[in-house]
């Protein structure tokens, strides 16, 4: 299972950074505060202020590594478990709401030989750099499942397919872009809606995880479960950690 794991996570193509402009401003705090510190340092200001601005550097600029490396690194790990324990057979047809340049619908895709593996997005570069189909079309012919790969154009608020379509839907840190509350909600119906009955379903994202849950038991998803993720997906610390939740379709 581990060496599985591990061919999974190895990644072949580009897939930018997740809300670039909080990165930038992870690392312009960090820089400002050194900057402060040089500043009461040169000054002959209290030490204890100097100390405090330095602390505040280091904490930001932390903070800014572990942002980079969840978007370019630990996200994939995450990911890759996550996929490898469901199981798969090979031919499911899954959805990935919100798939971006393709992180999580690329590495599912290697997992269906026989199946299938639709992304949707409004390719945001708000949410992602370079967001783009074009530039997930690419990584999927770099990671050579281009030809179980489909992409769509659409608001995960009102998805373009049948009832019960899909034996897997995914999401990744993509429904909390919605910022209304019944906008979220109408995303997970959705998703709810065109999973198959004892399909799988798996969400990820930072905030309003409980909710999502709430609206699946409301709708008689079973075995529905949320859950710490741990560091590997802390967008710049705890306050930003991901949560997990997963259902199963009902009947």
């Amino acid at each position: 299972m581990s060496a599985h794991i591990t061919d999974l996570q190895r990644r072949r193509g580009d897939y930018g950074i997740d809300a670039p402009a909080w990165l930038a401003l992870l690392a312009a705090f960090a820089a400002g505060w050194t900057i402060v510190a040089v500043v009461l340092d040169v000054l002959g200001v209290s030490a204890v202020l100097v100390i405090v601005a330095a602390a505040f550097a280091v904490s930001q600029f932390l903070s800014t590594a572990l942002y980079a490396y969840t978007t370019r690194a630990g996200k994939f790990v995450v990911w890759a478990r996550l996929l490898a324990g469901l199981d798969l057979r090979g031919d499911e047809r899954l959805l990935d709401m919100g798939c971006g340049r393709g992180a999580v619908l690329l590495m599912a895709a290697k997992l269906l030989p026989r199946g299938r593996a639709v992304g949707v997005d409004l390719w945001k570069t708000i949410d992602q750099s370079g967001n783009d189909p074009s530039a997930t079309e690419a990584n999927a012919r770099r990671e050579g499942v281009a030809d179980r790969v489909e992409l769509r154009t659409a608001d995960v608020t009102d998805l373009p397919f049948e009832d019960a379509s899909f034996d897997v839907v995914v999401s990744s840190m993509a429904i909390h872009n919605i910022t209304d509350a019944g906008g979220r909600r109408k995303a997970v119906e959705e998703a709810a809606r065109v999973l198959r009955p004892g399909g799988r379903l798996v969400v990820v994202d930072f905030q309003h995880t409980r909710a999502y849950a709430a609206t699946l038991r409301e709708l008689g998803l079973t075995a529905v479960e949320e859950r710490a993720l741990g560091w590997r997906f802390w967008y710049g610390g705890p306050w930003t950690a991901a949560r997990l939740v997963t259902a199963t379709g009902g009947g």
